[in-house]
């Protein structure tokens, strides 16, 4: 079973920083990619940044210039370092995982708020 353990989300005021982590463990295959999404009241889950295993990234508009994901695959852990902050990126962050085979996995979300 993979479960993916999410932290670093709290309050901050806009302009400020925050470092997401996400870290799998269980079994695991060979993994495609990790990323991140987030989900805001009222709105469907979007896609903040994703990480393949070669290391390329993929980042909404919203967030280019902002956001930066990293990842440690000797760690199986991603990270997103969020600059910049916005009240609209306030929202519930969710970690992704792909697998070559089986399913998508997520993580249980960690809430990021960003008001003065």
């Amino acid at each position: 079973q993979v479960q993916l353990v999410e932290s670093g989300g709290g309050l901050v005021q806009p302009g400020g920083s925050l470092r997401l982590s996400c870290a799998a463990s269980g079994t695991i295959f060979k993994i495609v990619s990790m990323g991140w999404y987030r989900q805001a009241p009222g709105k469907q889950r979007e896609l903040v940044a994703v990480i393949t295993s070669d290391g390329s990234t993929n980042y909404a508009d919203s967030v280019k210039g902002r956001f930066t994901i990293s990842r440690d695959n000797a760690k199986n852990t991603v990270y997103l370092q969020m600059n910049s902050l916005k009240p609209e990126d306030t929202a519930v962050y969710y970690c992704n995982l792909r697998e070559i085979v089986g399913p998508n996995r997520w993580g249980q979300g960690t809430q990021v708020a960003v008001s003065s």
